[in-house]
């Protein structure tokens, strides 16, 4: 692998981060996305820096990796924390740092933020490499349970 090199995502970069946002539904939960659907989500995400931001992880000449966050307010703490979502290293590059390398960007973007209190981040109960990964990174379980109730979605 040449250098790898770590960017703010755009438009440019919609069909790979589709295409990855599909890979990882598949491999991380047995699911299938509808693609339309998916990459009008993640061109709102791109078109809109309020909502978040996607980054890439750059090597061999192409995107490897992605690591996107979104925003959520904490008025116990007043101040934002980042939600990393969607995270996914090509896998001809895993186990190479990328995931590392993509994880300590945001970290350092989010405490060069005084508004940013936190990281933040959900994994599937099942995946214990994710979580092992997570860990490795200095992330610790937080103690919560997800719930949801998602509108016109199969969950």
């Amino acid at each position: 692998m040449t250098e790898l090199t770590i960017r703010k995502a755009t438009l440019g970069d919609l069909d790979t981060i589709v295409d990855f946002n599909a890979r990882l539904a598949d491999e991380s939960e047995g699911i299938r996305l509808d693609r339309g659907t998916l990459r009008d989500g993640v061109r709102g995400l791109l078109s809109d820096p309020a909502r978040g931001s996607y980054h890439v992880a750059c090597a061999d000449g192409g995107v490897v990796g992605q690591m996107m966050h979104t925003h959520e307010w904490s008025d116990w703490r007043n101040g934002d924390i980042w939600w990393i979502q969607s995270v996914y290293v090509h896998p001809g590059h895993r186990r190479r740092g990328v995931c590392r390398a993509l994880y300590e960007h945001l970290k350092a973007l989010a405490a060069a933020d005084p508004g940013v209190v936190g990281l933040r981040l959900y994994v599937e109960r099942e995946n214990a490499v994710a979580q092992s990964t997570y860990a490795g990174l200095g992330m610790r379980m937080a103690g919560y349970l997800v719930m949801q109730d998602l509108f016109g979605a199969a969950d």
